[in-house]
């Protein structure tokens, strides 16, 4: 079948970011603080990705113990959520309604143009460089042009929808599975925290309460008022760029929820009363494609703490690759490269400009999840801070590129990091000198 039609150009910006999400939201706000045109373009109704619509319950660490290391605009927006809880926290509690109101307001006083139920559907290019993006939303299909594109997305699509290469899953191209996640009532936080629940979640598995013997259970993170934002159970053998996998994923996370209350109810003190008060509007998708980059980040660097020329900010989350099933060696192995893979106070790992440019464009940047990274990095940056990092660096740089007609490789790296730092990033000193 054969579907041709002539799409009006209904928008040009300088600077156009694909994925409202936190890497997007730090991209467009970073390129619009520079006096640049943006144009923001979101799949869903708020901004925040899986930490609003996705109800991902908590901020990964923004500091290494030493430095914090997300700072400028990902700091600026942790100070205006969760202001109760210290900034140094590891892991800082999300109420994704007053995140969705402070995205909102961050890219509104920046002047960046947000567009709600959107989504990139094609890519108009030739010859290495991208003209413009096709645009599918209430309104129908239409063309967006640019002189600098940032792709969001999480799974690098718009990398991949003008045919640019990119990597994705293990050797055999499975992803990590992904977690719906949810909100819960009633729980008691003093008594919570006496209970053992390994111990008890193993009791729970032995007695049939679960379809799957999933033992990697990252829980409950409660917050005031016995509300709690559950990181809970897995959804194995899915397939994240398939909307039928998908649909499947979310019928199976819904329906699961009713054992995991039951498991609360019954096995974990505290939570004899706790009530499912609702679960995402998208899943927690922790794998999908890495755009092949001029310099794909390593789990070499990683070990290696290892420092850039071109470095744009640091980072020092574990290497966290959730199970990839239920056998017991597959548990085991998850927790010697969550206890091995990671930092002692102060240290972190240096990451290049050239992660963000992707190596099949001379206009596009990179950032987030989707950035060029391996397997067992990418399991590191794709938390949040780490998606503020690489996004203000990204969409600073894309904003430097637009203002002296560069590609993105002909940007200044040195103006990079001395604008980076200006602004409130971790750029290590002595590269700012």
């Amino acid at each position: 079948m054969i579907y041709q039609k002539e799409l009006p150009v209904r928008l040009e910006a300088d600077v156009v970011v694909a994925g409202g999400g936190a890497s997007g939201v730090a991209a467009a706000v970073a390129a619009a603080r520079m006096g640049k045109s943006v144009l923001l373009a979101e799949a869903g109704g708020a901004l925040g990705g899986v930490g609003t619509s996705g109800m991902v319950p908590a901020f990964a660490p923004f500091d290494d113990g030493v430095n914090v290391l997300c700072g400028g605009i990902g700091m600026e927006i942790r100070r205006q959520v969760s202001v109760h809880v210290p900034t140094n926290t590891y892991w800082t509690p999300i109420d994704a309604e007053e995140l969705k109101r402070t995205y909102d307001k961050v890219t509104t006083d920046a002047g960046v143009k947000v567009l709600f139920f959107t989504t990139v559907c094609d890519v108009l290019a030739a010859d290495g460089h991208i003209e413009g993006v096709v645009l599918t939303s209430k309104t129908g299909l239409y063309a967006v042009k640019a002189k600098v594109f940032v792709d969001c997305t999480g799974d690098g699509t718009l990398n991949a929808l003008g045919g640019g290469a990119f990597e994705i899953g293990n050797e055999e191209g499975k992803t990590m599975p992904p977690t719906l996640c949810s909100q819960w009532a009633g729980v008691d936080k003093d008594a919570y925290w006496s209970n053992n629940i390994p111990a008890q979640l193993e009791k729970a598995i032995e007695d049939g309460v679960f379809t799957y013997a999933d033992r990697h259970l990252s829980g409950m993170f409660l917050r005031e008022g016995g509300v709690a934002g559950g990181n809970i159970g897995h959804i194995f053998d899915n397939d994240p760029l398939d909307e039928e996998s998908l649909t499947k994923a979310m019928m199976w996370g819904r329906a699961s929820m009713m054992e995991y209350m039951r498991f609360y109810r019954e096995y974990i003190r505290g939570c004899e009363n706790v009530r499912l008060v609702g679960t995402g509007a998208m899943l927690g998708i922790r794998e999908s494609r890495r755009t092949v980059c001029d310099y794909m980040l390593s789990v070499s660097d990683y070990i290696a703490r290892a420092d850039f020329a071109d470095e744009i900010g640091r980072y020092c989350y574990p290497v966290d690759i959730h199970i990839m099933n239920t056998k017991t060696d597959e548990m085991e192995r998850f927790r010697q490269e969550y206890e091995n893979m990671r930092y002692e106070k102060g240290e972190s790992y240096g990451i290049p400009y050239r992660s963000l440019t992707a190596a099949s464009w001379d206009n596009l940047l990179t950032a987030g999840r989707c950035m060029g990274t391996d397997r067992q990095m990418e399991a590191s940056i794709r938390v949040m801070p780490g998606c503020f990092i690489t996004g203000e660096a990204a969409g600073t740089a894309a904003a430097l590129a637009a203002d002296h007609g560069t590609d993105v490789r002909g940007v200044d790296v040195a103006l990079l990091q001395r604008t980076l730092a200006g602004n409130g990033a971790y750029v290590r000193e002595e590269l700012i000198r």
